[in-house]
């Protein structure tokens, strides 16, 4: 657990009390162990209305689980913090306090925090492009983040290069920062508070005060490259006489100064060390528009695009995550992964300029973070062909309206049915109802926020979109709505007659079809290189073929790899089921108790606990067993793993994406009618090093 302190100067009146958003905050603060704080600069979090209100809401839950938070306060309040503190940290042997804000402890604890985020968070950095029409351009989790910049501004302005998790030196500065912008804003405007700065930036127009190329040469520069729009000189036109010149455009000016300054800056050192990964973070830019714009445009200017500018979601929380690192050293925090929870976390706002910061409900940039352990670590699939490109999502619904509005509608019609689900699954706890009613509120929020902040937590897919809903359900103690409901999840006894007919495919994949749904619908498919199959099991039997399953178990003859989740997600089968199902299934029939016997058939959870399938983020024990097993044919079926995810995913052996659509308006988007088969057979070519889609 972490809290980062900053100053929340939300309203003009000053007083001794912190209001958070209505969210549950700590949850299971007795079983908390390490606490680390972050004193930082100034800075605006969310305004508060209410007086007198406890600094935290305190709420346990049922199951204690391993689970960072991390939430704003003001430093300008720090006796409250220290009452917290008392209260619920001290006098006891088994909390830890951590402390951060200064000196080289502090850049450590940046450079830690910063390679947390970067390889734990997805989505995390981000391009922002003004004009496009998402302006967010979410970059993809990278198996490998070192070599980058760092280039954090605060007062001043500190450049790092960072090597690896412990190599890492700063190789230059500047004090020319964001203490510059706004004690020079404050002189220029008599403007005094951080926020309303940049508010009145926001406003203005520089070229009121800025000299431009075309007001010396009263025109382009042609034969120096420079436009007539460039700034040739900052403020170089507030020199004229008996002229008055508006704080908007003042502030404006002398952000692009500072801004433009900066990325200059940043390109050089990246240029002198050789990076094209230049991070951008600290206080001065907290998600502001004009801000992030005025640093790309610098960078793309001066680079001529070879360089791109990438800011963090997180950025204000770094430092507090590498306190927590470094308190939790003895614990080896690095021998897991971390996942973003998408329910006690707040989005990324809007960053347009219509939109007062003072009327905001937060920031920028984020008030809360949450981050579950998971109890594995995870990895890439040996066997995509390029994991840095690989994008696990077929549509990101940020950048595509219609189908947006499509699936948000989805998700709020399928809301009575989930919290009768819920309701059902825990028919023994009265207090069931009532959990379920703040699940179906809390989500309904979420699809509310993300309606109008597609871009919250990253790119918005029918993935997130369903591993939120499945990050609320837990969060109200519904692990597993499918578990007690007919025809959802079969019992065990009766699962017993059954999959064995299934698990026989394991001996022939022409049984695998016949005992799908697939040959109920005439052919030709929507997608149909069956007869492309067929002949390649004329050929020579792979070694051994990955199932990712979901409700349904796939097999081929010789060696056979299950991968099933770890954790329940709608109704499919889970690692834990699908071992008790196979024993007892092996115990009736010898071909299966043959192959389990023999090491042919192996079942291995993948690490997810979604209905859908991120190969960038397997169980490392599942990638170990594909290297030692020499894993050629890859096997993806139904909607949620084939169709919204991996559709156009680039494996580097054989692999079958099977699914059956169930969803008109997606039918239609493909081109096909309900109920659709796609069944993709890919095959890498060697020599021409591509993939041929049959």
């Amino acid at each position: 657990m972490a809290a980062g302190c900053e100053r929340v100067d939300s309203s003009h009146s000053m007083d001794k009390s912190i209001t958070l958003p209505p969210n549950e905050i700590f949850r299971n603060l007795e079983n908390a162990k390490r606490f680390a704080i972050d004193i930082v600069a100034k800075v605006r979090s969310f305004d508060h209305t209410a007086k007198g209100d406890p600094l935290y809401e305190i709420s346990m839950q049922e199951e204690v689980s391993a689970r960072l938070h991390f939430i704003k306060f003001e430093n300008a309040y720090i006796e409250t913090c220290l009452d917290f503190i008392k209260d619920h940290l001290v006098n006891t042997d088994t909390k830890v306090i951590k402390a951060t804000g200064g000196g080289e402890d502090e850049m450590t604890c940046l450079i830690k925090g910063c390679n947390f985020v970067l390889r734990n968070i997805t989505h995390e950095a981000f391009v922002y492009a003004k004009h496009a029409d998402s302006e967010f351009r979410f970059q993809n989790t990278h198996p490998d983040i070192f070599p980058y910049l760092l280039i954090n501004i605060g007062s001043g302005v500190s450049i790092f290069k960072v090597e690896s998790e412990d190599t890492f030196e700063r190789v230059g500065g500047s004090s020319i920062g964001g203490g510059t912008f706004w004690g020079l804003g404050a002189l220029l405007t008599k403007t005094k508070r951080f926020d309303e700065l940049l508010q009145l930036a926001s406003k203005g127009q520089h070229t009121n005060v800025d000299m431009l190329v075309k007001d010396i040469y009263g025109g382009s520069y042609g034969s120096l490259g420079l436009t007539g729009d460039l700034i040739a000189s900052s403020f170089g036109k507030s020199a004229t006489p008996d002229k008055e010149f508006s704080k908007e455009d003042m502030a404006k000016s002398l952000l692009h100064m500072i801004s433009n300054d900066i990325g200059q800056l940043a390109c050089l050192y990246a240029r002198l060390h050789n990076l094209t990964r230049v991070y951008f973070g600290g206080f001065f830019i907290r998600g502001h528009p004009v801000t992030m714009h005025t640093i790309t445009y610098s960078i793309n200017f001066f680079t001529k695009g070879e360089v791109q500018a990438l800011f963090l979601r997180h950025e204000g929380y770094l430092g507090t995550i590498g306190a927590f690192l470094k308190g939790a050293e003895e614990d080896n925090p690095n021998q897991y992964s971390w996942g973003e929870n998408y329910a006690g976390s707040s989005g990324l706002m809007s960053t347009s300029p219509d939109l007062n910061p003072m009327q905001r409900a937060r920031s920028g940039t984020f008030d809360m973070l949450e981050m579950d352990r998971l109890e594995r670590q995870l990895v890439n699939l040996p066997l995509l062909q390029d994991p840095s490109s690989y994008i696990p999502d077929t549509v990101d619904l940020s950048e595509d309206a219609l189908a947006r509005e499509y699936w948000l509608y989805c998700f709020e019609e399928a809301l009575d049915g989930v919290v009768k689900r819920a309701v059902a699954s825990q028919p023994d706890l009265p207090e069931a109802a009532e959990r379920a009613e703040k699940f179906r509120h809390k989500y309904q929020h979420k699809l509310q926020t993300l309606r109008h902040q597609p871009f919250a937590y990253g790119s918005l897919t029918v993935r997130s979109l369903l591993d939120t809903r499945e990050h609320c359900l837990n969060e109200f103690n519904f692990p597993d709505p499918y578990s007690k409901l007919e025809g959802m999840k079969a019992p065990i006894g009766l699962t017993c007659f059954i999959w064995p007919c299934i698990l026989h495919c394991c001996c022939n994949l022409y049984r695998l079809l016949n005992y799908s749904s697939f040959f109920s619908i005439d052919r030709p498919w929507l997608v149909d290189a069956y007869d492309q199959w067929l002949e390649r099991l004329k050929g020579p039997p792979h070694k051994c073929a990955l199932f990712f399953v979901d409700n349904k178990l796939l097999c081929r003859g010789t060696e056979v790899v299950l991968a099933s989740n770890s954790s329940p997600a709608l109704n499919d089968v889970t690692n834990s089921e699908l071992q008790i199902l196979t024993e007892r299934i092996a115990a009736m029939d010898l071909v299966i108790q043959s192959a389990v016997k023999e090491d042919r058939l192996t079942l291995v959870q993948s690490g997810s606990s979604s209905p859908c399938l991120d190969l960038s983020r397997l169980d490392k024990v599942l990638a170990g067993v594909v290297r030692e097993r020499h894993v050629d044919l890859v096997i993806i079926e139904g909607m949620g793993r084939a169709i919204h995810t991996n559709y156009y995913a680039i494996l580097s052996c054989e692999s079958l994406k099977m699914a059956v659509i169930k969803n008109s308006w997606l039918a239609d988007r493909l081109g096909g009618k309900l109920f659709s088969v796609v069944f993709k057979y890919e095959v890498k070519d060697v020599k021409a090093e591509y993939y041929i889609a049959l």
